[in-house]
C-alpha cells in the first residue's frame, strides 16, 4: 500500500475524514485500503465500526446499512481476489461498476436492502424466485 492510501486508511480508522466529504468513491477506497491491510473478517468488522461510527458521529444514526457495508466489502474482496496486485486506481478502472450506489440491486431488491432488518444485520441475497 502506498503512503497516500496508508494515511487515508489511518485517517479514515481515526475518524478523521469528514462524514459530509466521504462519498461513494471514498467509501470502496477505504474498503479497497482495509482489504489491502486486513484479512476479510477483519476488514469488515474494522470497516464497519467507523462506516457506524462516522454515521452516527454525522448525526445520521439511522443510515449505517448492514447488509449494504457487508455485501460492498464481498463484492470488491472478490474482485480483489482476481486482480491481486491491482493498486485503488487500476482496480477501479476495471470496476467502474463499484463507483455505482446501485450495484447491489443485482442481488438485492430494494424494499430488502432499505428494510430495518438489513440496516442492522446482515441479509442474504434472494433470488428472484425466493424473493416473492
Amino acid at each position: 500500500m502506498n503512503a497516500a492510501a496508508e494515511s487515508f486508511l489511518e485517517r479514515f480508522e481515526a475518524l478523521a475524514l469528514s462524514p459530509a466529504d466521504f462519498g461513494h468513491a471514498d467509501h470502496v477506497r477505504a474498503a479497497f485500503a482495509m482489504l489491502e491491510r486486513y484479512d476479510f473478517a477483519t476488514a469488515c468488522a474494522r470497516y464497519a465500526g467507523a462506516i457506524k461510527a462516522m454515521a452516527e458521529r454525522a448525526g445520521a444514526h439511522d443510515k449505517y446499512n448492514a447488509t449494504i457495508t457487508f455485501a460492498f466489502m464481498s463484492v470488491i474482496a472478490e474482485r480483489k481476489a482476481h486482480a491481486p496486485d491491482a493498486d485503488f486506481d487500476d482496480f477501479l478502472a476495471r470496476n467502474p461498476d463499484l463507483l455505482s450506489k446501485d450495484i447491489l440491486l443485482s442481488w438485492y431488491s430494494k424494499d430488502r436492502l432499505s428494510s430495518p432488518l438489513a440496516r442492522s444485520q446482515f441479509l442474504m441475497p434472494l433470488t428472484a424466485d425466493a424473493a416473492g
